[in-house]
């Protein structure tokens, strides 16, 4: 192991991604805590833009054969190397025990991903540490049994309710195989974990929180235009809910003079967008794709209102505690949204903005009522923007997780 060889590497599923904003924040703060180590990407990058957080970390970046037939003498050395490991025997145990159960080539390539993963670590590397506890902890867990090394996850949303519980159990068991220890990002998503962990104190509730200093203060008073302008961010997939506000855009009434933007990619977009002329509303929307973090933070300034209808998606996907309502709450940009998963624990509808079902009659007098009352958003905007600054910063959970993460590595 060469000096500059980190003891620490951390599994991804994709880097840099925009939507991700929350995983470049803590990596970064992880480095000026004095952490070292290398990010392993499952996936090569897809976005065009880059956050200047993406900039910042000093990590080297190495990308696992993100399908196997691409890199057939990648893997093949990978797999030669692997099954010379004390730990193979193991891990390979345990995988076949999970394709029995899960007989699907992702679960194949998690392997192949995990052999050259563990034959290509430097030799000092003691911890592995994935973020996101579905696929990247697949990947951590079948290593790090070859490499005979601890692993540790940060859990988020869809990764959490939509993996199957055995498979949950099994990562966060007391045998030998399970993680170290693992953090989650929501009071909803740690009980949730800890209900199957061994014991329930090796999940912990660990916020992303904001770190302020990246963001402008507030703007000092908003553009008047005479339209209500409307902002949303967010990925354009089932459960973000923007079909239910397209349909709740078109049922405001014709003296309320309205804008709606939104940034984000997503599957649906070509859907929302035949959905929005044909309720002959298209002209009043503008989709701006994917944006950089500064790019957003610009729009949240301009804007009167930021709307985020999540909801939970028919195979049980649901967000956690989404990063951008806490960076709206950043410009005192007034808040609706919905009571889904985590919400509530940093929107106390009523105080830090609005919380409502996402029916969209029920988005459409929500907007009705905030678009009427400008003293009540400037009331929720200062109150949610309180309550970020007191409970939401950054360094607190960094704390916590370097202590973790010290741990393992040592």
């Amino acid at each position: 192991m060469s000096e500059e060889d980190p003891k620490l590497a951390v599994v991804v599923k994709g880097w840099p991604r925009l939507s991700e904003t929350f995983i470049a924040q803590e990596l970064v703060a992880l480095e000026r805590a004095g952490h070292s180590f290398d990010i392993w990407s499952l996936r090569f990058p897809t976005d065009k833009k880059r956050h200047p957080l993406h900039e910042e970390t000093r990590a080297r970046v190495r990308y696992l054969p993100e399908y196997l037939h691409h890199e057939k003498a990648r893997v093949v050395r990978g797999w030669t190397k692997a099954r010379k490991m004390p730990g193979f025997k193991k891990a390979h145990q345990v995988w076949m025990q999970d394709l029995r159960r899960d007989l699907t080539r992702n679960r194949v390539r998690r392997f192949g991903q995990a052999c050259v993963l563990a034959a290509e670590l430097p030799a000092g590397t003691k911890g592995l540490y994935a973020h996101f506890l579905h696929t990247p902890s697949s990947v951590a867990r079948y290593a790090a049994l070859i490499r005979g090394i601890d692993w540790s996850f940060s859990a988020h949303a869809k990764d959490i309710w939509t993996s199957p519980d055995w498979e949950i159990r099994e990562k966060l068991a007391n045998d030998g195989t399970g993680a170290a220890f693992g953090v989650t990002c929501t009071g909803f998503g740690a009980a949730h974990l800890q209900q199957m962990a061994e014991p329930s104190d090796r999940v912990s509730l660990l916020y992303h929180g904001l770190d302020l200093d990246r963001f402008p203060l507030p703007p000092a008073q908003r553009p008047d235009d005479g339209v209500f302008r409307m902002l949303s961010v967010g990925r354009l997939v089932e459960k973000k809910g923007f079909d239910r506000l397209v349909k709740a855009l078109s049922l405001l009434p014709g003296d309320l003079v309205w804008h709606w933007t939104h940034i984000g990619g997503g599957d649906l977009k070509d859907d929302l967008q035949a959905m929005a002329k044909a309720e002959d509303i298209d002209d009043r929307i503008t989709w701006k794709g994917a944006c950089d973090q500064p790019e957003v933070v610009e729009a949240m300034r301009s804007h009167d209102l930021f709307v985020l209808p999540s909801r939970i998606a028919d195979d049980g996907d649901r967000d956690g505690l989404p990063n951008v309502l806490m960076e709206a709450a950043s410009q005192k940009l007034a808040i609706l949204s919905t009571p889904v998963s985590a919400i509530p624990e940093f929107i106390t509808s009523g105080v830090h903005g609005l919380l409502v079902e996402d029916t969209p009659e029920t988005l459409t007098f929500a907007i009705m009522d905030l678009a009427r009352n400008p003293k009540q958003r400037t009331k929720y905007a200062e109150a949610a923007y309180d309550r970020l600054v007191a409970d939401f910063g950054v360094d607190a959970g960094i704390t916590q997780l370097s202590a973790r993460l010290n741990t393992l590595i040592s």
